[in-house]
């Protein structure tokens, strides 16, 4: 990784800002715009398997990694606006996903936890 999540935070404040776009930031707007971003994400999967995929994530590469930059504006955003250490976020649902997954009954199952 090449930043820390503060530090891409913050460019991602200094962007917004020096548009004056956090006017137009409320939370129910930038939760639309990080799904439509995903689905952008998403677009580059359809109607394509096995090597077909493959090899277009490899010609595609940049495209997706904009898009996947895309979904990380907008969560680091919104995290920022709503004041979420996103990073606290992350490790605090990790652990509790882990609860729910414990690696000897998990392990190599892609069944949901509800069914472990």
């Amino acid at each position: 990784m090449s930043d820390s999540i503060a530090n891409l935070t913050e460019q991602v404040i200094k962007f917004r800002d020096a548009r004056n776009w956090a006017q137009f930031h409320n939370p129910k707007d930038c939760a639309i715009s990080l799904q439509l971003e995903a689905t952008e994400v998403l677009e580059h999967f359809q109607w394509r398997n096995g090597d077909a995929l493959t090899k277009y994530l490899v010609e595609h590469q940049e495209d997706v990694a904009d898009e996947l930059a895309d979904v990380l504006y907008w969560v680091l955003l919104m995290s920022y606006d709503l004041g979420i250490d996103i990073g606290e976020a992350f490790v605090r649902k990790l652990a509790k996903t882990g609860l729910k997954y414990p690696v000897e009954k998990a392990m190599g199952n892609a069944t949901k936890y509800t069914e472990l």
